[in-house]
Parts: C-alpha cells; structure tokens; sequence
C-alpha cells in the first residue's frame, strides 16, 4: 500500500494521524499538479481541491495531470480525476469554484485542518490568508518564478502572515499618447496590437455618444468632425470585415500603417527630437523592393538558412522562435486578418485576444511587427510577442516540483506541531546552494491583517442589523486593560472591505439589516476604534447552522470570548532577517506578489516594484478614508493612463 512509505518514515501513530488529516489544497496549476501528486502518494486521505480555472493548452508543458484531450475542462475535476489513480485510498473532493464565493466562509475553513495554497492571484491570496487568521487554521503558501521559489508557513499569533511585510503592487503603464503616436520600445507595438488595433477591428463597435455630448457641450466642431470622420473609417473597414472582402487586409494595413502615418508627419512639432516613422507602401513591401531607411525590404522564403544582407539578418528555425522579414510579416497580417474576418461572417460576434488562439497571435505578431518597422523599433519573433502580450512568467517545472516537496515537509513539520522545526525556504540562483531559507519572522504588530482580534459570529443577516452585530461583537470582546473604558457603537467606526458603514458621525445605517448592507456570509466587517487606543476587532460572518430553529437566537458566538490588543507603537524594523543567507529584499522583489512574484507561474508578468519602508497600514480610519481618483482605461493586465 502506499501508506505504508509514510508508516516507515513517521511511524504507525502518525502515518494514520496524516490519513485522518483534512487538508484544503487551492490551485492545481504548475505547483498544484506537483503538489496534489505529493500529498497523494505522501497518504493525506482527505483532500478537497479548489480550482475556478479551466485547462488551456499552454498548461500541457508542466502541469503533468493534464493531457490534450482535456484541454477546456476543469482543472480541478481532471487534476483529482488523473491523482486518485496513484493512491485510490485517498479521497479527493473537487470544486470548481472561486475561492471568494460566499459560501466558502471562516467556519468552512475551519473545517480543515490544513491549507495549502498555490494561486497566483493577490488579492485570492489575501483572502485566504485572512480567512485562515480568522478561521485559527495553519496556512502554507507557496510561489515559483522561473528559478526562483518560495514556502512560507503562516501559524497565528506565531510567524508573519502572508500581509506582514509590503508587497507593493506596480502595474505596467503606458501613456495613450506614446502607445497612438510616439512608440520607442517593442512593448508598445504590441499592447498597440493587442489593445488597440485588434479590439477597433473585430471588438465590440464604439459609442459615438461621447461625440454627441462633446458636440452640445460647445467644444471645437473641427475637432470632432475629425474624430466623426476617423469613426466613420473605422466603422467602414469593421463593415467591410463582416462581409464576403478579399482585399480587407490590404485596406486596413493602408489605413493603419500608411495614412495614419502620414498624418502624424504633419505634426513638425512632434518630430523635431524624435525620429521621424516612415509610412509603409503594401505593393511594395509585398514585391520585397521597398526600401526602409535605405536598405531595401527583401523577401526570404519560410526555409531560407541563415543569411545577411545589407545588415539584415533572417534565420530560419521553429515557427514561433523565427524572426519574419517586412514582406513575411505582411504576409501574416494579410492572412490572420482574413483569418479572423471568416471568423466574423461564420457567426462570432466579436474576437478578443488568447494567447492560444493562433488567429490573434499571428494578428498581433504581425501587426506589432509592421509598427515597430514604422518607428524603427526592434522586432520581436511570435514566441516573444505570445510571451509579453500573454503576460507569460517563464515557467520551469523542476521548481515548481522543489516548492511542492518543500511545502509537504513543512507540513508535516506543522502537524507534528513542531513549529520551532518550521523555516522559510526558498530557491535562489546560488549554483552552490540553490535551496536555501531562514528562520520564520514573528508577527508584525502593525500588520492590516493579523494584528487584528478575530471573531466569528454566525447569523442570519437578513435579520440582524449592523447595530446588533457590533454591540454583540463588543460585548463578547475583553479589553487587555480591564480598567479602560470600553467600546460602543458611539466610539468606533466600522468598516466593509474598506467601505465605510458606520461612524460617530454618521449612523444612518446602524439599523438596516446585514444584507441591506450586503454584508452577508463571507464577509469581513471590521470595527476600528476612533482613539486609535485598540488594535481592530474583525467580524468574519457565516451563516447560522441549519439545525437552527425559527424563534431561537439570530446570532451565535464562539464559546471563547475574543480579547482585543492596545495598538501597538512599534517601529519599522530595519530588516527582519539581517542573518540571511541571501538579501531577502532582492528576493521578495523577485518573490513578493503578483506584481514581484507571480506565486504560480501562470500569473501574469509585471514590472517589479521597488518595495518601500512603510508598515502596511492597519484597518482604515478616518484619515484614510479618501481616495484618489484617477481615469484608466483597462485592457486586461495592462492600465493605460490617459493623458
């Protein structure tokens, strides 16, 4: 039997200890497949997993569970389907579900005995890790990056929770301006592509109603019977997409790399320090005669060697790791927009992009590639191009295998309840010592998340009101300093996710139902003192069990009363681990979050953020209750800022 390896290493007592364990297992991506197959032959005989995700074909090449046949479906379902095969004993429950749902609340958590987490998601990652706080249940997370990796043990009240330390999330910007008219890097051929010229032809038709209201708003009538005019194009080449068109391709490559060029050189101003783009002529580019900056645009067929001509190299090799001449990419762009264009006359309402969808990659391969010629930019081969407008994190499956029997050992380490034994491992690019770790950090007092008093309170919040649960909350809550005087409502503000519900100053909706306030199972409501004297009493709300008669009590509290902290003056410590044997600065720029570790490598890739000396701050008070606002416009993982 499998189990028996595990009576061999940990003895009878504890191998059957391991088979009775409840474990929580959310990811089966690059380290949830290696993961799920460790703790499966390891003999951990009651797992749920936890996925939302489907199998894309990009997966095939690390997550071992899945074959091609099961590309679309559920991670989950087939990840638990393909590793019961290793150890049928074990049962394994999967859900295809997000771990955000409602119904996954505190006392569900606590029904297990162990989490583990594999997500690449930061704000999933919060969650869990403030569910696991609330819930008292030990938590493992863990994140790959390349070659780089990381396990980290969460114990409350005993190491640093995943929200101690600041992971400053830095998303990729690009000004409008540099994207439409001024580009300098290959980064902003392709989010042009991707995010303007793909969604303009086959996305979802533009509102002109924007131009109306410009209109009666008096604003310059030349100006907006330009922009009128350059939405009528748009709108004719879109028509022309839709219908029986053979040279719909040539029409859009004119517009897009020739005329609209052409207007821009008009601007003297704009071009007086900068190089000036050189319009593209499509007979040309496509005979191989056009001559670019001087040097003459040759054609070179698919299986041509390595050659060199007037400074212009082509290499022959796979498809998507050859670079493609101006004539070849004319070619490509020709094609996928046909491509695309028969898409639209089959039926599809409208195309947006996939990584994995041949069409749009070749489409913005090509055409990021023919504006990159215009301005002079570097072109890059299709593999890049799926790589940065896939937001790809290069992905090694001999790391995310390391962090997956790094987290089982740390596991164990927890069931055993030999915490002092538990470490934070990490791969490093040390050849000499790739794995590597330090001692487990203590809590920081300052800490958003763990440095808050947790209680669960189960209720029914279409009855009970906010007034009800912060008064019951308070009142089941000790005070480390007995003769303080204690909380109400009229001393303390209590807040939603940041969204503020109650105040001294406004108490307009004390008495409306929890779900009025959709505040409901799930929830986080926190309630902050206004003295700043207490830490945060945090009120994580499951629903009232079923056997819970009508006519019996609406809320139900935990059998042990909570005891809220004085805020803690604490400095910021100038490092955590001075001792390390690497600087763990580096590497949590490297390991941090989404932005600085894409935990799992299937997170999307984003510049690296320089992390900053703040505490992370605690829950919001009043001085933190403005925002700035800002105006984005949002393309998937990529925030253009308008000028």
């Amino acid at each position: 039997m499998r189990s028996s390896s595990a009576a061999t290493l940990f003895g009878s007592d504890f191998a059957q200890s391991i088979k009775d364990t409840r474990i929580l297992v959310v990811g089966s991506g690059g380290i949830g497949c290696e993961l799920l197959k460790n703790i499966v032959l390891v003999g951990f005989g009651d797992i749920t997993l936890l996925d939302l995700d489907t199998i894309d074909l990009s997966n095939l090449n690390r997550q071992f569970l899945f074959r091609k046949k099961d590309v679309k479906q559920p991670k989950a379902l087939v990840a638990a389907r393909t590793a019961s095969a290793f150890n049928p004993s074990v049962k394994i429950t999967p859900l295809c579900a997000n771990i955000k749902e409602p119904k996954f609340d505190a006392n569900w958590f606590a029904s297990f005995h162990l989490v583990m987490s594999a997500l690449d998601n930061l704000d999933a990652r919060k969650h869990i890790n403030r569910m696991c706080l609330a819930a008292g249940v030990p938590l493992v997370e863990s994140g790959t990056e390349g070659y780089f990796g990381q396990v980290q043990p969460i114990l409350k009240g005993e190491t640093e929770c995943y929200e101690c330390t600041p992971k400053p999330v830095q998303q990729r910007t690009y000004p409008v301006c540099t994207i439409r008219s001024t580009p300098s890097q290959p980064i902003h051929s392709i989010v042009w592509a991707k995010s303007y010229l793909l969604p303009q032809l086959f996305g979802e038709e533009e509102n002109e109603a924007e131009l109306d209201k410009a209109e009666q708003d008096g604003e310059n009538p030349n100006e907006i019977a330009a922009l009128r005019e350059e939405a009528q194009e748009w709108k004719r080449m879109r028509a022309a997409l839709r219908s029986p068109n053979t040279t719909a391709g040539k029409v859009v490559f004119e517009k897009a790399f020739k005329r609209d060029t052409e207007k821009l050189l008009k601007m003297d101003d704009m071009w007086q320090n900068r190089q000036k783009p050189v319009p593209l002529e499509f007979e040309l580019v496509a005979e191989g005669t056009f001559l670019l900056r001087g040097v003459k645009q040759k054609r070179y067929e698919s299986d041509a060697t390595t050659s060199s001509t007037n400074g212009q190299s082509h290499t022959s090799g796979l498809r998507d790791q050859r670079s493609l001449t101006l004539p070849e990419s004319l070619d490509l762009f020709v094609s996928s927009v046909e491509r695309l264009s028969s898409r639209l006359q089959a039926g599809e309402d409208i195309i947006t992009f996939d990584k994995d969808d041949d069409d749009t990659l070749d489409f913005v391969t090509a055409a990021s590639n023919l504006r990159s010629a215009v301005y002079n930019i570097p072109q890059k081969n299709r593999w890049d191009v799926k790589e940065m407008a896939g937001n790809i994190i290069p992905a090694i499956a001999t790391t995310n295998a390391i962090i997956a029997g790094l987290i089982v050992l740390q596991a164990v380490q927890i069931l055993r309840k030999r915490v002092d034994s538990l470490s934070w491992p990490y791969l490093t690019a040390k050849p000499n010592k790739p794995i590597t770790g330090s001692q487990l950090p203590t809590p920081n007092p300052s800490c958003a998340a763990c440095a808050d008093t947790y209680i669960v309170i189960r209720c029914n919040p279409a009855v009970v009101t906010l007034s009800q649960l912060v008064n019951v909350a308070l009142e089941n809550t000790d005070l480390e300093d007995e003769e303080d005087d204690g909380l109400d409502t009229s001393s303390v503000s209590v807040f939603e996710a940041g969204r503020l519900l109650s105040d001294p100053d406004f108490d307009d909706n004390l008495e409306k139902t929890l779900a009025d306030l959709s505040c409901g199972q799930g929830k986080f409501v926190s309630i902050v003192d206004e003295d700043e004297r207490w830490n945060t009493l945090t009120v994580a709300i499951c629903l009232l069990p079923d056997n819970v008669n009508a006519g019996d009590s609406e809320l139900l509290l935990p059998n042990a009363r909570a005891s809220l902290k004085r805020k803690s003056k604490a400095e910021v410590p100038t490092s955590l681990t001075e001792n390390m044997d690497v600087d763990r600065n580096v590497l949590k720029r490297k390991l941090a979050d989404e932005a600085e570790i894409v935990e799992e490598e299937d997170g999307p890739a984003r510049k690296k953020a320089r992390p900053n000396n703040r505490l992370p701050s605690s829950s919001p008070t009043k001085a933190q209750r403005l925002e700035e606002d800002g105006l984005v416009i949002l393309e998937d993982d990529v925030t253009i800022v308008l000028d």
